[in-house]
């Protein structure tokens, strides 16, 4: 206690006198910080204040101290105001070096906020006087980023000074008085471009707009009064948006969007430089989420960006129908050639996949959690309502492909426009399904310091926070899937139809065609599988089709597959022509399936007229059969898949033609029952006992 008392001493008397004549200000308060470090209680103890005082410092240490830290803080500030004024940087060092020194760290601080404040409301004047809005589409937007880089630049640059004379995270303090100051400049500058760019009119213009070609399209009464799609009365008319100009909604985007992703940039910097630790640097301090900005931010920007994102999206959907041509050059007719290339879309779905990609790269780049959370719901919702509700209007009503009378064809432009429409919607979910894998898979694009690519996460760049990268994504992922089973649904419907209105009809007669007169009860190895008639039982050569072309010049007497497969070709071809692969792909599942069951009828049917023999030819005659079914152009890799369908009919005639000691595994329940799964016992006995042995 001695000692701290002699160091009291020594501080007191050393604060007297470096305040005397010599006013050495660094000194005096380097003596009150040295005093700070004596207890409390020896300071204010009573042998402190029989030793301490003296004849020139009469009063108890701690009076003494107090009066020297309290005169010594008003110099401070006086010095510190009229270096401000004369602008004079080291002497403005000097004196908020020394607050914290004689116990007045706040005042310091806020002090040095004010200081830095001015400077960023001058600047910030300055740099929204310099210009005009009406000139410069980004002239706001270039204005709050500089606001923004101000303010960042004075917190990147004055840090280190003042956790290093104050203590750590004592920047917070000023930093809080900095965005009290942002709260002011930024709302000033949002404020004036709301007014200079109409923002509340063009709002109540936007939610007013009718959408009238939507809203008719879909009216039982106007369907007959509805335009073409590509005729100049309705090219005219969309050119004309009913008192909304879009390319001012587009710029007011674009600008927006700026915006916002400065903002962004703005708070997350700020969360990382006043956060504790690593863990909490994605979470805004309580100072920013309250700020006046914030709430402008939501007000001004984020809520106008929601409204007119979800006009332009829609009225861009309407324009594009709006404006929509067909391919041009399509025939069903295989002789002729395509003079269009393939994928046979209308132009409606490129413009719509165009403007879907633009609005989730807007939406995204504003690093807005509550922006991506409100416009990719609103974009599922459109794309489900008019896109694919438009689609839907089309196939049911414009070109359903109806034949004009029994026994006939529908028209083949009607076709044609239902398998474009069918076209449309395989496209369209493929588009989405890749705007979709761009943005939220990682992409191996930078090259690291070893020369070894790097990935990197767009999103993890524009949403840092791994819980808000997370939800970015499953809103993303939602768009996508629910698009896809929505569209689904209707391409499945699409493909049932044109089964149902151009193919089914077909199938009965093609395999009733393809065994017109196949017998397969043949007497001996060397008779033909066709039948003879009367007239000629004592000639050597079978009776043949009407089309000669039909028998196989190296083998006459295989005659299912080559007719088959004509007349198969000549019914699937021209649709597989036009249909995009996983389309007719489609398509052929579907007619496979139903053939499937046709040929298991006919099967069946043969009960008692195969005998060992002819059961060997059936087996090759529905295995070429089912090869030819699976081979048509388009079929691509489900060719396998559409194969299993025929896999009930192949085990039939595989049994049928089963040697005795197969059939005796079979009935073991050895190997070879395995090769027949798909079939019950009593169908194998079934199938078994359809062989006259």
């Amino acid at each position: 206690m001695v000692e701290q008392v002699s160091e009291l001493k020594a501080c007191v008397l050393g604060v007297a006198g470096s305040m005397g004549a010599p006013q050495d200000w660094e000194r005096a308060a380097s003596y009150l910080d040295r005093a700070s470090k004596v207890p409390s209680e020896v300071v204010q103890g009573t042998f402190a204040a029989e030793m301490v005082p003296t004849a020139e410092v009469p009063d108890p240490p701690n009076v003494t101290l107090d009066n020297a830290a309290e005169s010594l803080c008003g110099l401070f500030l006086r010095e510190f105001e009229k270096a401000v004024k004369e602008n004079n940087g080291a002497k403005i060092t000097r004196f908020f070096k020394l607050f914290p020194l004689i116990g007045r760290s706040e005042v310091g601080l806020d002090v040095y906020g004010r200081y830095v404040c001015q400077g960023v409301a001058a600047r910030a004047r300055s740099n929204l006087n310099t210009g005009t809005g009406q000139q410069d589409d980004f002239f706001y937007a270039n204005t709050l980023t500089k606001l923004f880089e101000h303010i960042a630049q004075i917190v990147d640059g004055h840090r280190g000074l003042v956790e290093r004379h104050y203590g750590p995270r004592k920047m917070n303090r000023v930093i809080e008085r900095l965005q009290l100051e942002a709260d002011v400049q930024g709302g000033i500058v949002l404020d004036t471009w709301s007014d200079e760019r109409h923002i509340d009119r063009k709002l109540t213009d936007i939610k007013s707009y009718a959408f009238t070609f939507l809203v008719q399209s879909f009216l039982p009464q106007q369907r007959t009064a509805t335009p073409r799609s590509n005729s100049p009365s309705t090219r005219d008319g969309a050119a004309e948006d009913e008192g909304v100009d879009m390319k001012e909604i587009d710029g007011l985007l674009n600008e927006m969007t700026v915006m916002l992703g400065r903002w962004s940039l703005y708070t997350r910097f700020l969360s990382e430089t006043c956060s504790p630790n690593d863990e909490d640097k994605f979470k805004q301090p309580r100072f920013l989420v309250e700020s006046t900005l914030q709430r402008k931010i939501g007000d001004r920007l984020v809520s106008p960006f929601n409204t007119m994102t979800t006009f332009f999206f829609r009225r861009s959907v309407e324009k594009a129908f709006q404006l929509d041509e067909q391919p041009s050059g399509l025939t069903l007719n295989p002789q002729r050639p395509l003079k269009a290339e393939p994928p046979h879309i209308t132009s409606a779905v490129d413009d719509i996949m165009y403007i879907v990609n633009k609005v989730l790269q807007q939406s995204l780049a504003t690093s807005q959690i509550s922006v991506v959370t409100n416009v990719v719901p609103t974009l599922s919702r459109v794309l489900g309502s008019d896109f694919i509700g438009m689609t839907q209007r089309k196939m049911r009503d414009e070109c359903y492909p109806r034949a004009p009378h029994q026994g006939a064809s529908p028209p083949e432009h009607i076709v044609i426009s239902f398998l474009v429409l069918i076209n449309n919607l395989d496209v369209a979910v493929d588009y989405i399904r890749r705007i979709i894998q761009n943005i939220t898979e990682s992409k191996k694009t930078i090259t690291g310091p070893d020369g070894q690519p790097e990935e990197t996460k767009h999103l993890a760049t524009l949403f840092p926070s791994p819980s808000d990268a997370i939800l970015v994504t499953q809103t993303l992922n939602s768009l996508s899937t629910t698009f896809e089973a929505k569209v689904t649904d209707l391409l499945n419907d699409g493909i049932q139809v044109i089964f149902n209105n151009i193919i089914k009809n077909h199938l009965r007669p093609i395999l009733s065609d393809a065994f017109r007169d196949i017998e397969y009860q043949p007497s001996s190895d060397t008779t033909p599988i066709t039948t003879y008639t009367s007239s000629d039982q004592d000639s050597d050569t079978p009776e043949t089709p009407q089309d000669h072309h039909d028998n196989d010049p190296s083998n006459p007497s295989e005659l299912v597959r080559p007719r088959f497969s004509k007349s198969w070709t000549d019914l699937l071809h021209p649709l597989s022509r036009i249909l995009n692969p996983p389309a007719f792909d489609r398509l052929l599942g579907t007619t496979t399936t139903y053939l499937a069951r046709l040929l298991e009828k006919r099967l069946w049917a043969y009960h008692g007229r195969v005998n060992a023999l002819g059961a060997t030819r059936l087996e090759r005659d529905i295995s070429g059969l089912v090869s030819a079914a699976v081979d048509i152009p388009g079929s691509g890799a489900g060719r396998y898949r559409h194969r299993e369908v025929f896999a009930r009919c192949l085990q039939m005639v595989l049994v049928m033609g089963m040697d005795e000691d197969e059939w005796d595994d079979v009935l073991r329940g050895g190997e070879t029952a395995e090769v027949i799964d798909k079939l019950g016992v009593e169908e194998r006995r079934r199938a078994r006992g359809m062989v006259r042995r």
